[in-house]
């Protein structure tokens, strides 16, 4: 069956919320709020510059997601698109719905000349998924992320 990318509408709230949970839950041990996690879905259908949600659909339903956020890079005069929220339904993984997902973002973030780069964060210790982006030709930036979480009972109690 084929996978064609598309952006999220907002019938897909359900979707994007029950996968943000489950990969939150997968990937890191968190259980998040879901109310609050739909709030924040719901926000980015109403304001383009908190990001875009894009789906891999399979013809009858939706099996993949990913979130594109900004960050302006002063060094570069550009835009870097940040991947996050991704997730594909554990009974579709490793057929290709994160490469479509990918390859659909990349030729778009080529196209504008405002965007500079893609990057994207990883768990430490998710392996499968640095195997996958680097297979994909994404390369290590060599950098950690730091943080001060102002909200920590969305990241499960932590």
């Amino acid at each position: 069956m084929s996978i064609s990318i598309r952006s999220a509408r907002a019938t897909d709230l359900e979707f994007l919320v029950e996968g943000n949970a489950l990969m939150a839950a997968e990937t890191e041990g968190r259980e998040l709020d879901r109310e609050l996690l739909a709030e924040g879905v719901a926000a980015v259908f109403g304001d383009q510059a908190k990001g875009r949600y894009f789906v891999a659909d399979d013809g009858e339903e939706p099996v993949g997601q990913l979130l594109i956020t900004l960050e302006w890079s002063d060094w570069r005069a550009g835009w870097f698109w940040w991947i996050q929220s991704v997730f594909v339904l554990p009974e579709r993984r490793g057929q290709g719905v994160f490469a479509c997902l990918y390859a659909h973002v990349l030729a778009e973030a080529r196209r504008d000349p405002e965007v500079c780069g893609i990057r994207l964060h990883v768990e430490n210790d998710n392996v499968a998924a640095a195997a996958v982006y680097e297979r994909l030709g994404m390369d290590d930036a060599g950098y950690r992320v730091f943080e001060v979480d102002f909200r920590p009972d969305s990241r499960g109690g932590a």
